[in-house]
């Protein structure tokens, strides 16, 4: 799917049991744009995690004064930068594309269920909740959608980096291959603490808009009756509060990342002293130690995906339950009909308020009530929420046509 196909000309049945299930159907219907940014990473995080043998080749060519593995390095060298400039190019292209399908597929989905359920969607759900489900929540569902190819493809480079320095230098391949996932858990016991810290900042994002969202829409009746002042402050009150969550979620976050400096720097340092104490007994060459040394410095760089999934998955999985509530929700009545679908003609009238609309004349109706006003449109439209007389149109009942042709 490229993004000049899009909208979708049909987004699918989503999986709205839950959250994760939403997310996990997400990623299974963009499969194909999931696979080709998996490929895409990993030819750029392996060409970048490549560059270290290439280095520690050269350096040990140099020390033995052989222009044939120099230039061999060299050559290796270009080929890896060819590789990374690539690869890193139609990652960020494939990464995009994924986030916008999906955002898309996301927006088709809410849009549809509105048009289906019509008014009585904001009497389900606050009309503040659809808005925020419908902006912000996108933005972040689609974030970690296409952030888990990317992860995959950092965790899969950092594997086969670490067998390789094993196999290559094993004395300090080990000390890596046991470094690295301590890093890449390390911040794990931390996550559960963030992930609290960022639902509450998200709750409380979510009922400000809410507030605000309900003011805007009732604000004739405050300004009647004064009251605009009291709700203005209580959006002060709720604005602050997200903040104050805000705030306390970044340093969570803050933390985790500075963990993910701090532990990589101690393991560089492990690195560099057991290296040296090696390479004065003879054990290892200078090459591979600046072959191991750069690896290390290289593999931060994967690594920083893993503080990302986290910090994706934590933020979307609360969006994501939100958008499957909204998507889960049902008509109370029956869209089906009991007649064949057919496009009747003739005056339009509705029982419950008497209202007579001739063919071929256009009729204005001015109501004094908008909830009122609400339920007649819901009722002229068809399939009303609220079971009651149908409308006639023709004679014909809309209430007994497919929705659809309704």
């Amino acid at each position: 799917m490229q993004i000049q196909d899009l909208p979708f000309p049909d987004p699918g049945v989503p999986d709205a049991r839950s959250g994760p299930r939403f997310l996990w159907w997400l990623f299974r219907n963009q499969l194909a744009g999931q696979l080709k940014s998996l490929a895409w990473g990993l030819l750029h995080f392996t060409s970048v995690a490549s560059l270290p043998f290439c280095v520690g080749v050269a350096v040990q060519a140099a020390v033995d004064r052989s222009g044939g593995r120099l230039a061999l390095a060299g050559g290796l060298m270009a080929l890896a930068c060819a590789g990374n400039a690539i690869g890193d190019t139609f990652l960020h292209r494939a990464a995009v594309t994924n986030w916008i399908t999906a955002a898309a597929r996301v927006q088709q989905l809410l849009a549809r269920k509105a048009a289906t359920l019509g008014s009585a969607l904001t009497r389900r759900v606050a009309a503040g909740e659809v808005v925020a489900v419908s902006t912000g929540d996108v933005e972040k569902i689609g974030w970690f959608v296409e952030a888990l190819s990317r992860f995959t493809a950092a965790a899969v480079t950092i594997v086969l980096v670490c067998t390789g320095l094993v196999v290559y230098q094993p004395a300090l391949g080990v000390v890596v291959a046991v470094g690295l996932p301590v890093l890449a858990i390390a911040v794990l016991p931390l996550l559960p603490r963030a992930t609290r810290r960022a639902d509450v900042q998200r709750e409380k994002a979510g009922r400000a808009t809410e507030l605000a969202s309900d003011t805007v829409a009732g604000l004739r009746v405050l300004r009647g009756i004064g009251g605009e002042e009291l709700f203005l402050d209580r959006y002060r009150r709720a604005s602050q509060e997200v903040r104050h969550a805000a705030v306390r979620s970044a340093r969570m976050w803050a933390l985790i990342a500075a963990i993910q400096v701090l532990l990589p720097g101690i393991l560089l340092i492990t690195v560099v002293w057991y290296g040296v104490h090696l390479a004065r007994e003879g054990r290892i060459a200078v090459g591979e130690l600046v072959t191991v040394y750069s690896s290390v410095m290289v593999l931060t760089y994967p690594l920083r995906h893993f503080e990302e999934i986290a910090m994706a998955y934590s933020f979307s999985r609360p969006s994501a339950k939100r958008a499957a509530r909204v998507l889960s929700l049902e008509r109370a009545t029956d869209t089906a009909g009991s007649r064949a679908a057919e496009d009747p003609a003739g005056d339009l009238y509705d029982p419950q308020s008497g209202l007579l609309a001739p063919t071929g004349r256009l009729t204005a109706v001015v109501c004094g009530d908008p909830d009122a006003a609400g339920r007649l449109a819901e009722r002229l439209g068809g399939h009303a929420s609220e079971r009651g007389t149908p409308v006639l149109l023709g004679g014909v009942p809309l209430d007994e046509l497919p929705l659809d042709s309704a």
